[in-house]
This record gives structure tokens, sequence and C-alpha cells, in this order.
């Protein structure tokens, strides 16, 4: 990170990256700012008003339109709010340091008598009514008016939540580092502070992976004596590691063949190499009571080849023999140019020992008071409801014939009611049915108006599964082979239909039949 630094009027003023070097003006009036990253701009540091300053600008001159400020200068990092970073607030760390120590900007400088990433350890020193919730067993004593004695020999029964999970507390470098380094206040974390100190939710894409690693330090099940742990959770944040990528070149290493995926897939095996030398556990069981989290798109794809025994949690459950190639239209992600010596040939997923978790969600309070989901047959007017990227031959389309694997091209072929490029409808298209790449901000009303609602993949997994769910509509899975949330646990036939991809043609007719044998919204 940059700071205007010493000369300047606000030398802690940062200096987020476009800000710092020429900006290239559109040929077009449309088209948009590029940066020339090989010429830096030195009018940042002007004190001239008519010129395009920032580090220099005073706050209420420039709101006043007093002076002229460059727009690329944005406040991007966290801990700071204003158009200027002029306000100072509270930054993000995990579980906010449990009470125990000091947010500084990622990393958790935790008070004396606890340790820890969030600052949740208690020492031996530590006074034990001071110990966190989760950290106090319940102890169960005899009922004292039972005792015909006087009780002086009383056995109390501590009780633990099983299963327990034990964490490890890896180096910096695969959590906190991670949440210090990142350039922009929204990356890698679920929440945010306004001005007011106020808690933002954020829509990060790939939040369920903090949301439970905050959960489990925080849980009843979690114990510090691995001798007694059922599972050991290893906490590498690939979120954060893959969303900076873009940020922070020096992630995509040549060595790594410039691909965000291979770097990841180092990382876990750094992670791998650490617990494996320094603790007793991993050998007992070759790894297959440890869990791993890899939030991406296809999920642990590219999991390294040493890990493999162990529990993946994912969000894209692939268990098709398409896992011999990646199915991501994104060139930085795509691993099929990983060696398979460091990958190995293992599958994407195995409902056997794997598991797919929901993907996060904004934290909506208003769609609780509106109840959506409970809303009945009679107010759902939409048949069919698919909101989403349709392909090339739409504007704003992904370019890549690849991407969704081609399914959402298909069903925008045959279904599409927002014209193409082309100005085409799709060849089956009919008023009850909504098949548009258009955002709408009545999305969850939208859906909460359909009877039934895609779910398609996009460059891996895509959080329609979730969205249907939550305003009571129907899902209807079009991915062949791919296993959704919950789906190797639950009977998911009872509330979800299944499309194969070849019948997208007679989606309608499949719907209609659904509905005719159905009064309470579920197909058997």
């Amino acid at each position: 990170m940059c700071f205007c630094g010493p000369g300047t009027k606000y030398p802690d003023r940062p200096v987020a990256e476009a800000c710092g070097f020429k900006t290239i003006v559109p040929a077009k009036p449309d088209d948009p700012k590029l940066t020339d990253w090989t010429t830096p701009d030195p009018d940042v540091f002007t004190t001239n008003s008519s010129k395009l300053g920032w580090c220099n600008v005073d706050p209420e001159d420039a709101y006043s339109s007093k002076v002229k400020f460059k727009e690329e200068c944005h406040c991007k990092y966290d801990g700071l709010w204003g158009q200027f970073c002029e306000t100072h607030v509270e930054c993000i760390c995990i579980n906010q340091c449990s009470g125990h120590g000091h947010c500084r900007g990622g990393f958790c400088q935790c008070d004396s008598g606890y340790f820890g990433i969030d600052c949740s350890i208690p020492s031996a020193y530590s006074v034990a009514y001071e110990w966190p919730s989760w950290l106090q067993a319940p102890v169960n004593l005899p009922d004292l008016k039972n005792l015909s004695n006087i009780p002086i020999n009383v056995n109390a029964v501590v009780e633990k939540k099983r299963p327990l999970i034990y964490v490890y507390d890896l180096p910096a470098e695969f959590d906190s580092h991670l949440l210090e380094g990142r350039h922009y206040k929204l990356e890698c974390v679920n929440r945010i502070y306004d001005e007011k100190n106020r808690t933002i939710w954020t829509r990060q894409l790939y939040g369920a992976q903090m949301a439970l690693y905050e959960s489990i330090l925080a849980s009843p099940h979690r114990t510090l004596n691995g001798d007694e742990a059922d599972y050991f959770y290893v906490p590498v944040l690939d979120s954060c590691l893959i969303t900076r990528s873009d940020d922070a070149p020096h992630l995509q290493m040549p060595e790594d063949l410039r691909l965000r995926s291979y770097h990841t897939l180092e990382y876990y095996r750094k992670a791998y190499d650490h617990i494996a030398q320094r603790y007793p556990y991993w050998n007992r069981t070759s790894g297959r009571d440890h869990i791993w989290f890899f939030s991406w798109d296809e999920g642990a794809c590219y999991a390294p080849k040493e890990i493999w025994n162990s529990m993946m949690l994912v969000h894209w459950g692939n268990t098709n023999t398409k896992h011999e190639k990646s199915t991501t239209a994104y060139w930085a992600d795509n691993w099929d140019d990983i060696p398979l010596d460091r990958r190995g040939n293992h599958p994407c997923f195995d409902p056997r020992k794997d598991l797919v978790l929901p993907a996060w969600k904004e934290p909506n309070p208003g769609a609780i008071w509106l109840k959506l989901w409970a809303r009945p047959r009679i107010n759902r007017t939409t048949l069919f409801y698919f909101n989403g990227n349709l392909g090339p031959a739409y504007e704003e389309g992904r370019r890549e014939d690849t991407y969704s694997m081609g399914i959402r091209q298909k069903l925008a072929a045959e279904f599409g009611s927002t014209p193409n490029k082309q100005g085409k409808l799709g060849r089956q298209h009919t008023a009850n049915v909504t098949v548009t790449y258009l955002k709408s901000e009545m999305y969850y009303e939208e859906l909460a108006s359909s009877i039934f609602c895609g779910v398609l993949p996009g460059d891996g997994w895509s959080g329609r599964m979730e969205d249907s769910m939550l305003q009571g509509c129907i899902p209807v899975i079009i991915q062949d082979g791919i296993f959704l949330p919950y789906e190797n646990v639950l009977n998911y036939n009872s509330f979800a239909v299944r499309i194969q991809e070849d019948d997208i043609p007679n989606l309608i007719g499949v719907l209609q039949v659904c509905v005719y044998f159905t009064f309470l919204f579920f197909c058997a």
C-alpha cells in the first residue's frame, strides 16, 4: 500500500494503485478510462486547485467544488471512510479479536494473557472465569437433595459437545497477512464498518469461508486439545488469496504459470507441509479426519494430491469425468496446465467424504420481514425465472463459448425473454417464462413471484440454489452430475427438479407436468 508521505498536507492519505499513474483519456465518450501503468502521475501532489490533485486537497474545499481532485484516488482501504479517507473507523479482524485485543488493519494485537488468530485463546495464567464460553465446558453436578451423606467426594462430570474440532493456528501468511494487505475494503470479509462504526454486510461472493472460520473459532465444539479432537480444521483463506491476486501481481509468479489456481494449490501444499511436520495429528489417519475449505469456483479440483484423503468443503460438487478438464472459462483459474505431479489425478468432488456448503448470502432483514419465501402459489405468476449472464449473444455477455459449459447459452437460445444482440428472442419464448441478462433491483421480488427458478453453473458454482430456496421458488437444476448444497446428506428430490442438459428444449413441458401433479409446490 502507498501513502502520500512526508512533505504533503495529508501524509497518511492512501494513494491507491490507479491514483498514482496517468489516466488514458478514452477515444470515445462512452469508453472506459484506462490506466497507463508505465507513467507516474505527479499531479496527485499538486497544490494547483485547477489540476486534479489528491495529497494536498482539503476535503471541505473538494466537497464544495473549490478544487479539483482525481476521482481514481477513491478511498479503497479498510479502516478509512469518506472520499478522502478523512475518517478513521473500525477495521476488520477475525472475530474482532474476541474482545481481547486491538484490530490493526486485519491483524489482531492481543492483550496480555491471550493469543491466537482472534485472541480467543487464554494463557494458562488467565483467570478461569474470564475464559471464553466455548472453552468453559458445562459441569454437571449430582442432585444434592438425593445424597444421604455429606457431599465431600461428589463427582463432577464435565461434558463437551461432540464432535470436537481442533483449529490449526497457522502462520500469518495463510490468514492475517492476506487480510492486512488487501487493497479493497470489500474483499475477503463479510462485513465492514461505516463512518459511524455501524456494520455493513458485504456481498463477498466467497464469504462462506470466512463465516465458517469465525463460527468455528467461537463454537462450543472447538477444542484446544488435539488428542481429544474428532476433526481438524485447516484454515487456509483461499478466498482472500485468489481475489487478491488481481491487485497484487507478485502473487502470480512465473513458476506458478501466472495462474491463480496453481498459486493457490501451492499455498495449500505449504499449509500441509506445516501441519504434517509440526503436529502429530496428520499421520494418525493420513489426514482422513482433516477438513479443508475450497471456496473457489471449481472447488477442490486443484487440491494438491497430498491432502485428497481429507474432507473437502466446497460449493462445486462436480462428479463428472469432466474433472480431467477445467470447466471454467476464465484463463487465470483454469487448472488444465497444472502438472499432475502437483495436483494428482483426483476428481473434483467425492460425495462419500466431501460436502457441498451453501454460498454466503448478505443478511437481508427486509426479506425476513416480507417473508417472500411464504408467498402463496396464486401470487406466483411466472412459471420459470432465470436472471444472469447469458453469454456472447447478449450485451455484456461473457465472450467465451465455454462459459457455463454452454448451458446458459442453450437455455437463452430456447427461452430468452430479452432480445439478444441481433434483436431476437428465444425460439420458444413465452409470456410467463423469464430468461434475461438484465440486472434487476427487484431480483428477490421476481424470484418470489415465480414457481420454478433456474440453477445453472457459471464459471463453476453459482448462488442460484440459495436464492431460489430463500424466496420459496422451486429450484430447477440444470447441471448434470454436479452436487449442490446438502445434496449428499439429504434427499434432494423432495424439493427440487433436475433437468438434464439435453432436455432444455422440453423444459416448459416438464415444469407444467410438475405443477399439474402437485398442490404443495413440490415435485415427487
